[in-house]
């Protein structure tokens, strides 16, 4: 019996929303659950209309996307939670893919590669992600950045009784901060080098418009990566 993927997608004022849920319903693996939480919206919320039969629709007072995952995921049934942005899409082999990938190795939580797609959902760069160089480039790749794009990300629900949910003081470097508790954690982090995502860049999205704040907030949360990546680095080497 193939398990149950919970698809959980954080929501706040994004004209893209329908695209998200379209493609999340364009999934060739089945069984699925959608959920959609709506962190406050005031706005394009009607564009869920079409699809409330078809997802679980749930709605709270406006916290943050880390608070948004948090509630989505504690609502879930799934045994497996794929992360999904608004904005973004994931392509109809996603879940099929990664899931069997996963399996495969017993992986309790994997990464993809994934493109970058423009404002009209065209492509604009190809395999955008990292390149599959081992464990020592990977851990050594979080010392000056981010190198896991979020929307790629597909975990064990179990995963989280060991290691918590995602910090919901950390506004925006919630899923760099989570990243480093796994690997902390000693858990493995598989990378499967196909892209399975579209990631989009706008004007509207948060990564632009919140620039300067998410740089103060990285500084902060790089002390908690360098303590988890730092050790595990010298001992690979």
């Amino acid at each position: 019996m193939r398990p149950l993927v919970s698809i959980v997608i954080p929501f706040y004022n994004d004209p893209y929303v329908d695209q998200a849920v379209q493609s999340a319903l364009m999934q060739t693996y089945s069984p699925l659950e959608i959920i959609v939480v709506d962190d406050g919206s005031t706005m394009h919320a009607d564009r869920l209309h079409p699809y409330r039969s078809h997802i679980h629709y749930l709605g709270k007072a406006n916290g943050g996307t880390a608070s948004a995952l948090n509630h989505g995921i504690r609502h879930s049934s799934g045994q497996y939670i794929a992360w999904l942005s608004s904005d973004d899409v994931f392509y109809p082999g996603k879940i099929d893919r990664q899931i069997h990938f996963m399996l495969d190795r017993g992986a309790w939580i994997s990464h993809t590669n994934f493109n970058y797609i423009d404002a009209r959902s065209q492509v604009v760069q190809l395999r955008a992600g990292m390149t599959d160089r081992g464990p020592v480039d990977f851990y050594r790749s979080f010392l000056g950045g981010n190198p896991v794009n979020g929307c790629t990300v597909m975990m064990k629900k179990e995963m989280f009784c060991y290691v918590g949910l995602f910090d919901e003081s950390l506004p925006y470097t919630h899923d760099l901060e989570f990243w480093a508790r796994i690997i902390q954690a000693r858990i493995p982090f598989p990378y499967l080098d196909e892209a399975l995502t579209g990631y989009r860049w706008h004007e509207g999205m948060g990564t632009l418009r919140h620039r300067h704040m998410i740089e103060r907030e990285y500084a902060f949360t790089q002390d908690r990566v360098q303590q988890a990546m730092t050790p595990l680095i010298n001992l690979l080497r």
